[in-house]
């Protein structure tokens, strides 16, 4: 028995509209359906689902380092840094990291779910980790 992928992805939203906007217009999602409640999107082949819930404290997410990171080519990270900033999202202070690991643009969403735009490959950052981190260990050669 084993899982078979990633199913979909749920995020509640306190107003819908909002985040379908920004859902379509800065992640350029495709929007597959709306309701009065909920919507739903295709992005990167993964099923994307908000569905309202006004009543959730949105304070504590600001402190949670869990986000969800697309893969975006190194010669077009400029450009992605710009269209967040024309769309005045909210870009957040990223962490250090070496320069190997590639480069990373954090930002949220209207609610404050967290994502990263990143240029680097799992392959990259754990042959990078396998040759500066004496702290690690590793388990799956075919990746590195």
């Amino acid at each position: 028995m084993e899982l078979q992928g990633i199913n979909h992805m749920t995020f509640s939203v306190s107003n819908l509209d909002r985040s379908i906007e920004f859902y379509e217009n800065v992640l350029k999602a495709k929007k597959l359906m709306v309701g009065k409640r909920t919507a739903y999107f295709e992005l990167c082949g993964q099923w994307i689902a908000l569905n309202v819930q006004e009543e959730i404290r949105r304070e504590e997410i600001h402190d949670s380092y869990t986000h969800i990171a697309f893969t975006v080519k190194q010669e077009e990270f400029q450009q992605w840094y710009d269209h967040l900033k024309e769309h005045d999202v909210q870009i957040l202070e990223g962490r250090d990291r070496a320069n190997e690991e590639g480069d990373s643009i954090y930002f949220q969403d209207p609610d404050g779910h967290k994502f990263e735009f990143h240029t680097g490959s799992l392959k990259e950052r754990l042959n990078y980790y396998e040759t500066n981190r004496t702290d690690f260990m590793f388990f799956d050669e075919s990746l590195s």
